[in-house]
């Protein structure tokens, strides 16, 4: 079986490899010897294709990969190698062309592609919402029961003004008359 591409066969196929990596991280403690390995799962697969096409339609076959390359959508890709790991969307990550001497409409042609992991959706933080509005519904209506008494108490300042004016130079009057 010809390995497809967004429903094409991809002709002359040399060489298809496979990458997988395991994402681990490395938690070094102080004072420790040696480290904890924490296990994050597995990175996306990769795949290289490494072919040549020689036929007239090749250059249609160079413009569509390149389209699907900038479109940057996830295309299907189905080969022999790939049926273990379960890879059904791809993403091109890298697209190499370079066209061969001695025969026309001849490019050979490197395919980097990436297993397209379909994003998880978000929970639903609508129980969430909720409670952060009434949390702050409950501190609103504490601010607005403040501001009642706060306007009686700016205006019983006022009788405390004019006995408090010249209260320094009394005080500074006291300290001269004390000092000896």
């Amino acid at each position: 079986m010809r390995p497809t591409l967004a429903g094409t066969e991809l002709p002359q196929v040399q060489e298809l490899t496979t990458s997988d990596l395991r994402a681990v991280a490395e938690h070094k403690a102080p004072g420790k010897d040696g480290s904890m390995l924490q296990n994050l799962g597995r990175a996306p697969t990769a795949v290289t294709v490494r072919g040549v096409a020689t036929d007239p339609a090749a250059l249609d076959l160079v413009e569509q990969l390149k389209t699907d390359l900038r479109t940057g959508q996830p295309v299907a890709f189905v080969a022999d190698i790939t049926t273990d790991t379960t890879i059904e969307q791809v993403l091109i990550d890298d697209l190499q062309v370079r066209q061969l001497a001695g025969r026309p409409d001849r490019y050979a042609y490197v395919l980097t592609l990436r297993e397209y992991v379909e994003p998880v959706e978000p929970e639903s933080s609508a129980a969430l919402d909720a409670d952060i509005a009434a949390d702050a519904g409950a501190l609103v209506d504490g601010l607005l029961d403040g501001l009642d008494i706060a306007v009686p108490f700016a205006s019983g300042l006022d009788r405390f003004v004019t006995p408090l004016t010249d209260m320094l130079t009394r005080l500074q009057a006291f300290r001269q008359a004390s000092s000896p």
